[in-house]
């Protein structure tokens, strides 16, 4: 009977241990393990922050309610010039009658969709583009906003014709897109590469405060009584006993 609980307890399965007041085994959940959280997706390099885009659409939405009310407003002037089909014709008329007027006209045809050269490109939000397809989108598209821009002028405001606003319009959407985007574009992914890089500019983790050193106490062996070391030519000094020695001779 010995034999056999011992063999029993010995084959049998070790019991947890649990503190006094605690159940030994610990219940299963039912709905499995708590998964981690997934960690947040790094902003890509190749993108403008949302933000950024959101108020670059925003700004493109109020920017073309504008110019769509400027082009609606019935023009109060009393006499226009005739239509004007041939490309910078009425900027060469306007120099003949003086350099000032030359100026204003092409300010007047240059500025009013310039921003577009701009608001364009933020509005796509795309930072890695080669220069010359974003240059060719802004064209095309400012091309079409202008064109349609002129014939809401000429069918509801009662303005004449002139090839020149849809010219002028589109080189000075051109120019400032040449002149601020691929700039910008560049900076911004330069940045942007360099808080992705590691070892970066990125903050450094706060350092959890290290605890107190704890002293330890040192436990040293006691050492053996030195002995005397008798000199050639100096009397021999017994050496005392260690006590343990004294105490068995007695003994």
């Amino acid at each position: 009977m010995r034999i056999g609980s011992r063999r029993q307890g010995a084959g049998a399965l070790p019991e947890a241990s649990a503190s006094p007041g605690q159940s030994p085994w610990r219940p299963r959940d039912p709905l499995g393990p708590t998964p981690s959280p997934a960690p947040s997706a790094a902003p890509s390099p190749d993108a403008v922050s949302r933000t950024a885009r959101t108020a670059g659409l925003v700004l493109l939405t109020l920017f073309l309610a504008l110019s769509c009310w400027l082009a609606l407003r019935t023009s109060g002037a009393g006499w226009a010039y005739d239509t004007t089909l041939t490309p910078f014709g009425s900027v060469r008329r306007a120099f003949a009658e003086g350099g000032g007027a030359g100026l204003r006209r092409l300010a007047d045809g240059l500025l009013p969709l310039a921003p577009l050269g701009v608001l364009l490109p933020l509005a796509g939000g795309r930072l890695r583009t080669a220069w010359l397809p974003s240059f060719a989108q802004v064209v095309g598209a400012t091309t079409v906003i202008a064109t349609t821009l002129e014939f809401l002028r000429t069918s509801w405001a009662g303005q004449v014709l002139n090839v020149d606003d849809i010219v002028l319009g589109v080189i000075g959407a051109a120019l400032l897109h040449l002149a601020a985007v691929p700039g910008g574009r560049a900076m911004l992914r330069a940045r942007l590469s360099a808080e992705h890089a590691p070892g970066g500019s990125e903050p450094a983790a706060p350092q959890a405060p290290s605890a107190p050193p704890v002293p330890v106490a040192r436990h040293e062996a006691p050492t053996a009584a030195r002995l005397p070391v008798a000199l050639p030519g100096s009397p021999l000094v017994a050496a005392p006993r260690p006590p343990s020695l004294v105490k068995a001779g007695r003994g």
